[in-house]
């Protein structure tokens, strides 16, 4: 009988049990259309990632689907019926993420969405299936998706609003929602000269945030207010400090406002 070959330690590679898939994204879709609630449906249950565990016609089933089912995210819509999304919203936030996903784009409807407790606002016509699917799965990690619409409406109240200060009760923060405690922590924005944009040569977005630096807020309001990241703030803050031939926030707003003399 031929010799068997010598074994070898180490010569098996050991065998390890696949990693776990992750649980899909558990969604609920409330829109008082049966088509689009079938619509949605169809288009989120085609992803390994996310399930679609109930559907509501109102905001009344909505919160009743939550309680029983548990999701992570609900699709909310704001008209509907009987209780409609903006009332049952509080409840809802209490239990899951909640997007709005809605025709209405009015500016003030928007607003009161953030402030019950929304981390979204997507308007119908103004997103992909992609990028459907993105927010549903980005908002199970706090990141908050707006469409262009629901953006521009936030971001013009956020400049216009004059009565916001600086000077905030800290210990009241934890309980308000992200969105009205980042409204209360911006402060008045001064907007710049055209004049002033074109002698220090910056970009329409990097005079945004120069008047941004200037009004006081720090990188994560700037972040929230322009929906960009930190880094992304920051390549642009270097960029606007090397165009102002400054070294730190206070000389750039002093020399972007007209307060200290420049060469």
């Amino acid at each position: 009988m031929p010799d068997r070959p010598p074994h070898r330690p180490g010569a098996e590679q050991p065998v390890f049990p696949p990693a776990p898939r992750p649980s899909p994204v558990r969604v609920i879709v409330a829109d008082d259309n049966p088509v689009v609630r079938a619509g949605l449906t169809a288009l989120l249950s085609g992803r390994d990632d996310i399930t679609v565990v109930a559907e509501a016609a109102d905001g009344r089933e909505a919160c009743e689907a939550a309680l029983r089912h548990h999701p992570d995210v609900v699709l909310l819509d704001v008209r509907m019926p009987g209780v409609d999304g903006l009332s049952a919203l509080p409840h809802l936030a209490a239990l899951a993420r909640v997007v709005m996903l809605t025709y209405s784009h009015e500016p003030e409807i928007v607003r009161a969405a953030l402030r019950g407790g929304a981390g979204g606002y997507l308007v119908h016509g103004e997103f992909t299936v992609e990028e459907l699917v993105s927010a549903v799965r980005d908002v199970t990690r706090g990141r908050a998706h707006f469409t262009p619409t629901a953006a521009t409406a936030v971001l013009t109240h956020l400049r216009s609003d004059a009565t916001a200060h600086t000077e905030v009760d800290s210990s009241s923060l934890f309980s308000l929602t992200s969105a009205e405690a980042l409204s209360q922590l911006q402060p008045t924005v001064r907007h710049s000269s055209p004049v002033s944009r074109a002698r220090f040569r910056l970009s329409a977005r990097e005079a945004e945030i120069m008047d941004l630096i200037a009004s006081g807020m720090n990188n994560q309001q700037i972040a929230a207010t322009c929906f960009i990241s930190e880094k992304t703030v920051k390549n642009h803050i270097n960029r606007i400090f090397a165009k102002l031939h400054s070294s730190s926030r206070s000389e750039a707003a002093a020399k972007w406002l007209g307060t200290a003399v420049t060469s």
